[in-house]
């Protein structure tokens, strides 16, 4: 039984992830942590409590940084989520609230009493996963893995030539978490590009898990529709459920360990680049993967849920 924490921008493609961890019976989700990205960090963490709730999990939502490390705050990618980011789907006000401790303190808590055993995934930019290293030097080695969803090594960007919208949003905060020496892995466009779901994946899922599955399926109408419009008309990668899937079978995930460092300025901030000169310790790069397995995984979880 893996024990996680997401690290999420809710987001189209997060509540794919975060109804996967939930149906997993594999996964112990202990909670979720929010940051900016598809939306504003605000609007992030009433998506994710209304996501648990949707799901029936009773579990901490801990409200992460607003603004990137350095950089200045950017506009979210409505043409993407849409504007409340789960597409056409209104807003809507979660009964519960975000508990008083910060994201990065929850995550630094966490780590300290599930020592050696807790993996945390995010799935938006880093800054949390920043601060939370930038507290406490013990974080990452209390960790068992982080294990990222976002950059790129060979494939190049998808929000720039050079780099994945995650890793873009904050580039030093990535520069950070790259060079803390923790077990990190990251699961990139490398290999998110070839997980695609179509929209007979969606109707499926709809139709074996009528409740969420057809929250799901009425999101994704928006998703592909943003897909189609840059000339992608086979279906949408599977970015955040690969990262999820990727801390229970990195067995079907082929990695290559490299010192990377995060470009922070220029046409190519945002650039995961390989440099053996920073003495770094290696990252763990998802370069290969067995799609039909991962994918099947993620539609087969999924047809546990009401």
């Amino acid at each position: 039984m893996t024990k996680l924490i997401i690290d999420t921008d809710p987001g189209i493609d997060d509540a794919m992830a975060i109804f996967y961890a939930a149906a997993a019976p594999d996964i112990e989700l202990l909670g979720l942590t929010t940051i900016f990205g598809n939306v504003t960090t605000k609007t992030a963490t009433r998506n994710a409590l209304r996501l648990l709730e949707k799901a029936g999990l009773d579990l901490p939502v801990a409200k992460g940084a607003d603004v990137p490390l350095m950089l200045p705050p950017f506009t979210p990618s409505a043409h993407v989520h849409g504007e409340e980011g789960f597409g056409d789907i209104p807003a809507e006000a979660p009964k519960g609230q975000a508990i008083t401790e910060d994201a990065a303190d929850f995550l630094i808590r966490m780590a300290r009493e599930h020592k050696g055993e807790l993996v945390v995934c995010p799935i938006g930019p880093l800054t949390n996963i920043a601060h939370a290293i930038q507290r406490d030097p013990e974080f990452v080695k209390n960790v068992k893995r982080i294990v990222i969803m976002g950059g790129s090594l060979e494939e190049g960007g998808n929000i720039t030539p050079y780099a994945e919208a995650n890793i873009y949003h904050d580039p030093h905060g990535a520069d950070v978490v790259f060079g803390s020496g923790g077990n990190i892995v990251m699961v990139g466009l490398d290999v998110t590009h070839r997980i695609l779901c179509t929209k007979e994946d969606f109707t499926s899922i709809a139709g074996q898990s009528p409740d969420l599955g057809g929250m799901l399926q009425e999101m994704s109408k928006f998703y592909l529709h943003f897909y189609e419009t840059v000339g992608k008309f086979d279906g949408c990668s599977l970015h955040d459920p690969a990262a999820v899937i990727a801390c229970t079978h990195p067995e079907l995930f082929e990695t290559r360990s490299v010192p990377l460092t995060v470009t922070c300025e220029g046409e190519e901030s945002g650039a995961t680049v390989v440099d053996p000169e920073s003495l770094r310790a290696g990252t763990a790069v998802c370069m290969g993967v067995q799609s039909e397995k991962v994918k099947n995984l993620f539609l087969q979880r999924l047809a546990l849920l009401p």
